[in-house]
């Protein structure tokens, strides 16, 4: 396939890049004791829902001045019709300006908010819903959370236990979310409940609803991971009251609602710039003379890594593949499971790859003095999660076999 930029592709890739490099705030810089975060469309250094509430004047001010150079040309959710704040980009012009952000290291804004739940408003919300919520999101004014995991409920998300009880014009809700990712930043979340507790199936009980994260009775604690970081937390819901207005579509039709939602997952494009960058900056390391010092150089590390390369540019092609579709007209199905899954395999490979090559000081975990700012130390921490955070392996093969493959389910 010829994934060559037309002219007017072209010419709108290099605007972004002129506007990257006009409007980024100086002083808005990567930091260098973050971790990085664990969304794919994330860069590393930056984590735009804490940035823009951030004790640091200075990176709070970059944070919120980015964000709105990007709403000020409708960047933020350029996909979105003009009226609600978006630019009306077409697929492919979205598709390259997030690539281009990507090559340039400047964050996203409001990811989640932008890119899953504004979508599915505009599928499914109500005029109030779309008039309330979607300007705030594309002003880069509002963050959002997705409150879907629950304890035991994450491959088997029909199973949630989380109840929601109608009384008269609201619902209240009771129980537990868990492995919210930035949940504790965000200003409302979008959550699924049980408001059919006997439904057969489990799923046709399930309601959508969009929650204040500042209602009385939600109580919020980040969660610890691996590396000292804090990229998740978890919720508890005690009698919180959530209007009747804020439900998205049909009572116990939520399931329906939620999987609107998750057909809006990118394309991938986020996560192989940013393996391609790793590898490159592997390889330049390698060639250096501090790299030749500490770095093991030997046939299986550069068939390894010719490897990893070979793989990212396969996952790139994948990316092209599903946006290339959506251009034409078509919804991807099996091909987003085929993307998620390889990528997120491809994470842990690379990471193994690149502990390979610095042996012993593969076990260095302080950046300072360690070779390569021991960047593949806390990679292979980083890709520990990466099989099960968008969807475990095995529940993205289940998936590639029933509906890519046509294989019954049993």
């Amino acid at each position: 396939m010829n994934w060559a930029d037309s002219p007017e592709q072209a010419a709108f890739r290099e605007e972004v890049r002129a506007f990257i490099r006009d409007n980024f705030p100086e002083g808005y810089r990567p930091d260098p004791g973050a971790e990085q975060s664990l969304e794919p469309e994330d860069v590393w250094g930056y984590n735009w829902p804490a940035d823009r509430v951030s004790d640091d004047p200075e990176r709070r001010d970059g944070a919120r001045r980015w964000a709105a150079a990007l709403a000020e040309r409708g960047w933020i959710t350029p996909h979105w019709p003009k009226e609600y704040g978006g630019a009306g980009l077409s697929v492919m012009e979205e598709f390259i300006l997030q690539e281009e952000m990507m090559r340039a290291r400047v964050p996203t804004v409001n990811g989640i908010g932008a890119f899953l739940l504004g979508p599915t408003l505009l599928e499914a919300g109500t005029d109030e819903q779309r008039a309330t919520h979607l300007p705030p999101i594309a002003r880069g004014e509002v963050t959002w959370a997705q409150g879907f995991s629950e304890p035991g409920s994450g491959s088997d998300l029909a199973s949630l236990r989380t109840r929601a009880v109608r009384d008269g014009d609201h619902y209240v809700v009771d129980g537990q979310k868990v492995w919210t990712s930035l949940g504790q930043y965000a200003d409302w979340l979008f959550v699924l409940v049980r408001t059919e507790p006997d439904a057969d199936p489990k799923h046709r009980g399930i309601t959508f609803l969009l929650v204040d994260a500042r209602s009385p009775g939600l109580t919020i604690n980040p969660i610890t991971d691996i590396r000292g970081d804090t990229p998740f937390c978890e919720m508890f819901f005690d009698g919180v009251r959530v209007p009747v207005s804020c439900r998205v579509g049909e009572e116990n039709r939520g399931w329906y609602v939620a999987m609107t939602a998750l057909s809006f997952e990118r394309a991938g494009i986020g996560a192989t710039i940013k393996y391609e960058q790793a590898v490159a900056e592997l390889v330049r390391y390698l060639s250096s003379e501090e790299g030749r010092r500490f770095v093991r150089d030997d046939a299986s590390v550069r068939q390894e890594i010719a490897r990893r390369y070979t793989e990212i540019r396969v996952l790139y092609n994948l990316a092209r593949y599903s946006v290339s579709r959506q251009a034409a007209g078509e919804v991807p199905g099996h091909e987003a499971s085929i993307s998620q899954m390889f990528g997120a395999e491809l994470h842990q490979r690379l990471a193994r790859t690149g502990a390979k090559a610095f042996g012993e000081f593969a076990r260095l975990w302080q950046r300072e003095d360690a070779p390569l700012a021991a960047a593949f130390t806390h990679m292979r921490r980083d890709s520990v999660a990466t099989t099960f955070l968008g969807g475990t392996s095995e529940i993205q093969r289940n998936v590639i076999a029933t509906r890519g493959l046509g294989l019954p389910r049993s």
